[in-house]
This record gives C-alpha cells, structure tokens and sequence, in this order.
C-alpha cells in the first residue's frame, strides 16, 4: 500500500485557488483537479461520511450535523461517537485488504470510539460545577498527555468561536507531522477547519478572505513538503463550498406565528419544547429538517415553507429518497434555502427573553446551527476583556456565563448546505493524475477514489 496523508482544506474550491494560494496551486499542477458533486446537505458531518463510507445518509444514517431524536424527544447535533455512523469505513475496508495497515484521525468528526489506530478530537470536560476546560480527546488515551507534553496545549478558543483563527489548523497539522514522525500511519487523515470563519463571517468575495488563503496555504505547504519528504502520497479535498448570502431565514418563528411551537417559560426565558411542538425546524446552515409531530398539518405545514421567503425547494418522501436522505433521523419534510439565504434556528420573538445559552458558544444546546458564534457582540464596547473577566470569575469558582455572542443573524455573510449551481464553488479532489481530469466526482465516490490512492492505482 501507498502511505498517504489526507489533508481536509474546509472550504477551498476551484474558485479560491490563485495567486493567494500559491503552494496549493502548484501541487495542482503536479497532479489533478476534479470537482466533487456535494454532498447532500453540503455540511460536514454528511460529506465526511460520504467520504468514509462510500454511501449516503438514507444509508449511514448522518442527515445532517445533527436532528432530532424522536424517541428521547431531543435535539441531538455535533455528537462525536463513531458509532452513529451505520456503515463500515475505509480503514475497515483497507485493513481487511493488509493486516499491517494502519489509519490515524486527526480531528475529523465521528472521531470517538473509531475503529482506527490513533486518533485526536476535541473534547471539553465538564465538571460538576460548571466550568468548562478545554481538552482534546485520544486514542489511545496515553496519547493525550503525550503530544500535549510535545506540542502544548490545543488552543481551543481558535478553532470555533469569535476567536476561531488559523492557530487551531497551525496545531492540528503539528500533530499531523508529529503523528507521521512517532507513528507513520498507512492512512493518515487530517482536518484544516481555516477557512471555515471568515468564509462565513464576511462571504468569500471580501477582500479580506486573500490573507485566509494566505495563511492556510502556507500550512498546507508546509505539510505537503514534509509529507512528500517522507515519500507519503499526499491529496487535498474539501467538503464544501461557501458562498455569500444576505438573509437570515427564521422558520421557528413563521412555525410560532402558525401556533405550532410550544413555548415553556424557565426562569423567565424561553425555552422551545420540541417534544410538545407540532412542528418545528432543526436549521442546520441552508438546510432544514422539519419534524411534524402532528401529521394533520403536514400538508399546511409544506405549503407554509413553500410561501416563506428565502426558501427554494421543500422535500417530501419522494424527494428525500431521489436526494439520497430518506432515513429516519431526516425530517418530515426538508427545507432548502435559495442562494441568498440561511436558517436559523431562532424561536424567540423578543431577545429580552431568548435563553441565556443563544448568548454563548454552546453548540450542544441550540436546536440548530448558530455561525453568530463567530462574532463578538458588537453591543460590548471590550469583548476580549468581558471573556477575560469572565474567566477570571471562572478560576474564582464563580457560576457566570460567557456571553459575548450577538443575536443578530444578519451578521453573517457566508453559508454552505444546498449545492451551489456554480461549480467552481464546489468541494474538490486534488490528487495523483487521473485520465478524465475535468470529470466530477460524486460526494460518496469519493470513498473509491482515496482506496485507489492507498492501493497505489
């Protein structure tokens, strides 16, 4: 087998390869470009599985970043367990093929509880009281205090939140360099989330996104060279392409407006009780997935979304199944933005009384997707000295939230879930040369391709 390094670049495209990106530019030019048909919804958890897998969600069950369980009547969204996944991987697959062969995961999602040799994943901890620390997760667990010892501390707050900044992918490809020195996988994958943050905070026609190029092609240089050094094969792919929009969509609060929410007053907030709704949304950046508790209003239920502004297609049974994400964990019903617009996950018709976690970075909580975590308030005149307050206050044992988040969706200026008719905004494969360069890959047969990649083929 070929050792090979597989370097995630979230969010590159044909579109953002140029004169910023001169290192990934030229290992273009030494190999081949193709296109990936994207994933359906274009988001992370689903791509990542296609590529893993080889199969859609209507097979291995990841409709999206998260949904709704309708047995324990909860939201569940970014769960980390490999287990949820319902389809064999290709480290089984390559092991089944050489018994030596060997997989390290570095960051990629459904990292917990792999069938892989080594892996790294962040992983707050969570004490009694309250507090949250920072952490990463391993496999084998020894393996956390050593590349820690070696590396320091992964610098959490840059990889999500106001903060996420390139330090997060700086560290990550440092142990993907150390993983390769200590253990020298077969398969090596790694996670660059970069580009990710601004492409959602300003859009990706923004000047300013040039210095994101920048900065994440000199760390893919940087691991393309050391790979390569080390003879490791090394391919370049994305999940998805983001795009600009302008409109943040609210479907919640049409629902609420229709009677269909069931609102429960805690401490004199709002808390959304889906359980008790007759419909609600699960958002999840263009996509929805709409769970319908009450089957009599289905059909007012579709024809709603189809009147709201900024929604372009509404699936169905049939639909969902010609789309590849007819499951049980999809919605009833799947909204799909048009082009300018986003979902929300936003119930609440008074920020006076939304709950107090819409203020934080809190990605297990909301019933949806919240990229507004990207941002400071702009309403607090120091955000970076409330956060310093606040963990102060946290080290003196104090209970305090952080809440520096605004609750102004018009904020963001990039997205990502339906596919973009532009196909230079789609995700790419960039690789050995193949014969047909100019052929697009579709999400899942991306499976196939990094099988020939590691067979050597």
């Amino acid at each position: 087998m070929k050792r090979t390094a597989v370097i995630n670049v979230v969010g590159l495209t044909k579109s953002l390869i140029g004169a910023h990106t001169p290192h990934i530019r030229d290992f273009v030019a030494r190999g081949s470009i193709q296109s990936i048909r994207p994933a359906f919804p274009a988001v992370t958890c689903t791509a990542q599985s296609n590529y893993l897998t080889g199969q859609e969600p209507e097979q291995h069950g990841i409709v999206g970043n998260g949904w709704y369980d309708r047995e324990y009547a909860e939201h569940r969204f970014w769960k980390q367990s490999n287990h949820i996944v319902r389809q064999p991987k290709i480290w089984d697959a390559l092991k089944e093929m050489d018994a030596s062969f060997t997989c390290a995961k570095l960051f990629w999602w459904y990292n917990m509880y792999a069938s892989v040799d080594y892996s790294i994943t962040p992983r707050p901890m969570y004490p009694a009281d309250g507090k949250k620390v920072f952490d990463v997760y391993t496999q084998p667990m020894g393996l956390r205090e050593t590349i820690k010892g070696d590396l320091g501390e992964f610098p959490f707050p840059f990889f999500w939140g106001p903060m996420a900044g390139i330090k997060s992918s700086e560290w990550i490809a440092q142990s993907a360099e150390w993983m390769e020195a200590k253990h020298s996988p077969t398969l090596n994958l790694v996670y660059l989330p970069h580009l990710d943050y601004n492409l959602q905070r300003v859009g990706p026609n923004d000047p300013a996104i040039n210095e994101d190029l920048k900065a994440i092609d000199t760390v893919v240089g940087r691991l393309i060279q050391y790979f390569e050094q080390r003879d490791v094969q090394v391919v370049l792919l994305s999940e998805y392409g983001i795009t600009e929009v302008s409109r943040p969509v609210h479907l919640n609060r049409v629902f609420r407006k229709q009677g269909w929410i069931q609102i429960k007053d805690e401490l004199g907030l709002e808390q959304i009780d889906c359980g008790a709704s007759q419909a609600f949304a699960i958002a999840d950046h263009q996509v929805a997935h709409i769970y319908i508790n009450n089957p009599s209003i289905k059909d007012e239920v579709k024809k709603t979304l189809a009147a709201t502004d900024g929604v372009e297609h509404v699936l169905d049974k049939e639909e969902k199944r010609a789309q590849g994400i007819d499951h049980e964990r999809a919605g009833d019903l799947i909204a799909v933005a048009d082009k300018d617009s986003w979902f929300t996950y936003y119930y609440w018709e008074d920020d006076a009384v939304a709950p107090d976690f819409a203020r934080c970075v809190d990605i297990h909580r909301k019933i949806g997707y919240d990229p507004v975590e990207l941002f400071f308030d702009p309403a607090i005149r120091f955000p970076k000295l409330r956060v310093a307050r606040r963990l102060l206050q946290k080290k003196l044992g104090m209970r305090m939230l952080l809440d520096v988040i605004p609750l102004d969706a018009s904020l963001v200026k990039g997205s990502h879930g339906r596919r973009p008719e532009d196909k230079a905004d789609w995700p790419v494969f960039i690789g050995p040369k193949v014969a047909t360069e100019d052929e697009e890959l579709e999400s899942a047969d991306v499976y196939a391709r990094l099988i020939e990649c590691v067979q050597g083929t």
